[in-house]
């Protein structure tokens, strides 16, 4: 194995590394490369500190594969494809050879550069950021070597040697497949400053043309997720809850369950019971078998009614932090001359992923540890796995499974299904695997839900029609409380609480955004889009419902405070134009628009309903302007918008979960109640072009679905719904 070290200042403003490394494997050509910010504090400074052995961004095997080991986790969004076509863009290979595995274990490797490189994980909409020039120098690390080795072994130039679609060419008429010149392409020196191709040059990256390389596995049943797995022994463990959250358990009999057939063992884990079997329909028969009695001493006992109460009250009474304040917006709205005002009540909404929560764990005979699962954060689930298990984070290895679907849900601190597992497998003994296989109502009841927000705003308008002053004070759970990320809490604001507020573009002269964090036992995390999913609603709703007091067109009032952010003007104007805004509609049809800017990404979206009076409305078209940078696969970004937009109506229009006496009402899709399939709209997405950097596109599809939908229902109704979902408060 060869490592290299060396500085490179030209891609970003401050100093980088760049850690370049190949090995021979099995006679296959592996090319790491990735920046780090110098010295970070917890990252591995040299491959014999990593906790797996190296693992690289690039393999090309005798075989003729390309594999693309990938930094970031795949559960539908398109990392994967995303990070293969950067490869695929500077390696010139052929898309038939292409396979993208999950890597962890080496946080120098695989670390997040958008969260400065000292952890690995996806999430904030992170991937291509993360990605954008490591996979690429990679791709070009790895074709240089197969063409020096090509020279080398020919005995011609390295000038006037090709590559495309995976074959190496001279004009001599040699020619030879990647595979076949891996072993010798591992000899070569490793490139010192490796060019990238100018984007004139691009084929892959931006090219309309180019489909996902995954997706016939996807159609024809052949892709495995973690509730797919099998394997010698396996055996599978369902879970008994407590019923309220913060409730420990007291005690618990076994016995019946432990005489039925089937069953291998009952076990407490630190989050409840641990029913085994040898699948899981014995499991479950076996679950109902065990009585359990809870202590409930610690244990949120009040409804959500009875939360929401509270939070209004508290909305209404002195903020405990602030997190914006521009101006004196109270002394501005003293001498406003028109004034809105009102309270905006959220939900807790669950993730409600396709896939059930699930992972699988083996504890060997060595004292090693292996882990199965959808690892959205490698390096704390291999510590915490650890922990669990007794040892030590070099001793677990991850195997970092796809997954149908995470929205977040498969990012959270205690890494709850990786300690149901490693605790299950200890339990067991060595060489025994064990799947933790959550049912839909364990996961609907399971928490880590996006939290219940009230909002109590102010807002005012002079004479001339133009707001002097807006106040927001925004009260809920804070997400990184408690957390592996409790340090971003500043001065009492957790950032997730007030972002797309605290942020707001427009040019209000006087604006405050106050927050108070709650004490609620209910287990809360982030969820797709996290703070914006309130934020965007009640700023891009009151925006409108001002627009209309000051007699103004909502896209013109909105463009005339955004001088100073023309990306957000730019998609305002590019969604207006392609909705044919200002055009006449039919009779019965109405139309609102929201924009919004999370994760570096903007995004507006106009929506045309069909509205037929009192709760009857429909959702027909959404006309969605994206500026998301550098678009990698268009395609794919038009797939994320329509599959966010989709996320998001479902949400706004008919998702609530709800809790009576601390104990979870819904428990499966029949009462919580995603978007059904013929509720979804007509969507069109435009992509503004952009020489920008990448930034992020499965989340911020999500935000301006919810007040572009209920702009509209104010056009047709005259009245702002302030209290969600919009099905059952429209009416109200």
């Amino acid at each position: 194995m060869l490592l290299f070290r060396f500085k490179e200042s030209t891609l970003q403003p401050t100093r980088r590394q760049f850690l370049l490394g190949t090995a021979a494997t099995a006679a296959g050509l592996v090319v790491g490369y990735t920046m780090l910010p110098m010295a970070p504090a917890h990252a591995q400074s040299d491959q014999k500190d990593a906790a797996n052995p190296f693992q690289a961004y690039v393999e090309i095997t005798p075989d003729n594969r390309i594999l693309v080991h990938s930094s970031q986790f795949e559960m539908g969004q398109g990392s994967y494809f995303g990070i293969a076509t950067l490869v695929m863009e500077e390696l010139d290979g052929d898309w038939a050879q292409v396979d993208v595995i999950g890597a962890s274990g080496n946080t120098a490797l695989y670390g997040n550069l958008a969260w400065g490189g000292a952890m690995q994980g996806t999430g904030g909409s992170t991937s291509m950021t993360s990605s954008w020039e490591r996979y690429r120098k990679a791709g070009a690390a790895a074709r240089a070597m197969l063409i020096a080795a090509a020279a080398r072994t020919w005995d011609v130039p390295e000038a006037e040697i090709t590559v495309a679609k995976g074959v190496v060419s001279h004009p001599s008429g040699q020619s030879a497949a990647f595979g076949d010149l891996a072993e010798a392409a591992a000899g070569m020196p490793v490139p010192g400053d490796v060019p990238l191709k100018p984007r004139d040059e691009w084929t892959q990256i931006g090219s309309d043309s180019l489909k996902r390389y995954d997706s016939s596995g996807k159609t024809n049943g052949t892709q495995a997720y973690t509730i797919d797995l099998k394997m010698d022994g396996l055996s599978t463990a369902v879970m008994i809850h407590p019923p309220k959250f913060g409730a420990e358990v007291a005690s618990f009999d076994a016995d019946k369950a432990k005489a039925l057939d089937g069953i291998v063992d009952v076990v407490q884990t630190p989050r409840g019971i641990a029913v085994i079997g040898k699948d899981m329909w014995t499991a479950l028969k076996g679950r109902d078998l065990v009585e359990v009695t809870w202590n409930e001493d610690k244990a949120e006992k009040r409804g959500s009614a009875e939360i929401m109460a509270e939070y209004n009250r508290i909305a209404d009474g002195p903020a405990a932090a602030t997190a914006r304040n521009d101006g004196d917006a109270a002394g501005a709205l003293a001498n406003a001359e028109k004034i809105i005002e009102g309270h905006y009540e959220f939900p807790y909404l669950a993730h409600a992923s396709i896939e059930p929560l699930n992972a699988a764990a083996r504890i060997n005979e060595d004292g090693t540890i292996d882990v199965w699962g959808g690892h959205q954060m490698p390096d704390l689930y291999q510590m915490v796995a650890a922990e669990v298990g007794g040892t030590t984070p070099d001793k677990v290895r991850l195997h970092v499974m796809k997954t149908g679907g995470s929205f977040g849900r498969r990012a959270v601190s205690d890494a709850d299904l990786i300690v149901e597992a490693v605790a299950a497998a200890r339990a067991l003994g060595p060489g025994k695997p064990v799947k933790v296989q959550w049912t839909r109502e364990n996961d609907m009841r399971g928490g880590r839900y996006r939290p219940a927000y009230v909002h109590a705003v102010k807002a005012g308008l002079d004479k001339d029609g133009n707001i002097v002053g807006l106040y927001d004070h925004i009260v809920g759970q804070s997400i990184m409380a408690g957390s592996a990320m409790a340090a971003m809490i500043k001065d009492g604001i957790d950032p997730t609480s007030v972002e797309g507020a605290a942020n707001l573009p427009y040019a209000i002269p006087n604006l405050k955004v106050d927050l108070t964090t709650t004490d609620v036992k209910i287990p809360v995390l982030w969820w797709r889009s996290v703070g914006s999913t309130h934020t965007a609603y009640v700023m891009e709703t009151l925006i409108d419902e001002l627009a209309a007091a000051a007699n103004r067109d909502p896209v013109e009032f909105r463009l005339s405070m955004l001088g100073d952010h023309p990306r957000h003007a730019g998609v305002l104007r590019l969604a207006a134009e392609k909705a044919g805004w200002g055009t006449p509609l039919p009779e019965g049809r109405f139309r609102g628009v929201a924009l919004h800017e999370s994760f570096s990404t903007y995004v507006a979206e106009v929506v045309e309903i069909t509205y037929n009076g009192d709760n009857d409305f429909k959702v027909d078209r959404v006309v969605c302007a994206v500026d998301c940078g550098t678009a990698i696969n268009p395609d794919q970004i038009r797939a994320q918008m329509e599959g966010g937009i989709g996320f998001g109506l479902g949400a706004i229009l008919q998702e609530e979960l709800t809790l009576t006496e601390g104990v979870v009402d819904q428990e499966n899709y029949d009462t919580y109640t995603p978007l059904r399939i013929d509720q979804m709209p007509q969507v069109e997405v435009h992509i503004v072009p952009s020489q920008e950097p990448p930034t992020g596109v499965g989340e911020p599809g999500v935000p301006p679905i919810g007040p572009a939908v209920a702009n509209a229902l104010r056009a047709a109704t005259g009245k702002t719904v302030r209290k969600l979902p919009i099905t059952t408060n429209l009416s109200a």
